[in-house]
């Protein structure tokens, strides 16, 4: 039983929306990641998804992109992206697809390990980050401790963080995120939105005793990350 990731999908079977223009390497890149998910994802594993799943944009037009998903082998445990304009209420998304578990202000377990995150939003820095986007980020800080302390509280020690958004601006300065992690003692977390030539500005490695890991799909040459083999950190 082992734990996989890979983020930002952005699929669309359904739409028009062919992310080649994004660069040769993202041509047929669905057929490319299912080829590799097929070579390594069991019925008993589980893949996290970071968030960015489809450029639908309701519920009803997400449903072949999801249903792609759901067919794969293993369990999935999805967060909300910046592009998933579909995502609805959690009890409806759970009740529709047996194989894909979605975080809302809550956890999935998977044996021994939870699986607890939010979307997350920008990090202060002297760019682009106005009131309006310090809400968001303290609201989602707070949604991401929320998801950690029902872990927590349900008995859980091993806790994989899982954000869309990076932990960190790009001078990868501490952040609301990154104290909530340390703070209660989280050890791997995971994260995507980063593509193309902005890599450099993804935190990486270990860092105040946790180990980050971008997951975008394209770094990861569409191929899924093994992170926990056999539910070991």
């Amino acid at each position: 039983m082992s734990i996989f990731v890979i983020g930002d999908l952005h699929l669309s079977l359904n739409t028009d929306k062919p992310m080649d223009i994004f660069g040769d390497s993202w041509h047929n890149h669905h057929e490319k990641i299912k080829a590799d998910w097929l070579s390594k994802v069991t019925e008993e594993d589980c893949v996290i998804l970071p968030g960015d799943l489809s450029w639908a944009m309701s519920f009803k037009e997400a449903e072949t992109d999801l249903g792609w998903i759901d067919e794969l082998p293993g369990q999935k445990v999805a967060i909300k992206g910046n592009h998933d304009y579909w995502w609805t209420s959690k009890t409806k998304m759970d009740n529709q697809y047996k194989s894909i578990h979605f975080i809302h202000n809550s956890f999935e377990s998977f044996g021994d390990i939870a699986i607890c995150g939010t979307r997350g939003w920008l990090c202060p820095n002297e760019v682009q980050f106005d009131e309006q986007d310090e809400k968001i980020y303290k609201r989602e800080a707070a949604r991401l401790e929320t998801s950690i302390l029902k872990a927590k509280e349900a008995g859980y020690d091993q806790i994989i963080g899982v954000l869309h958004y990076p932990p960190t601006n790009e001078e990868k300065a501490p952040s609301l995120f990154t104290a909530c992690f340390e703070n209660y003692g989280i050890k791997t977390v995971v994260y995507g939105h980063i593509h193309g030539g902005d890599f450099d500005r993804a935190i990486q490695g270990l860092h105040g005793g946790v180990n980050y890991h971008l997951t975008s799909c394209d770094f990861l040459e569409f191929k899924l990350l093994t992170l926990v083999e056999d539910q070991r950190l």
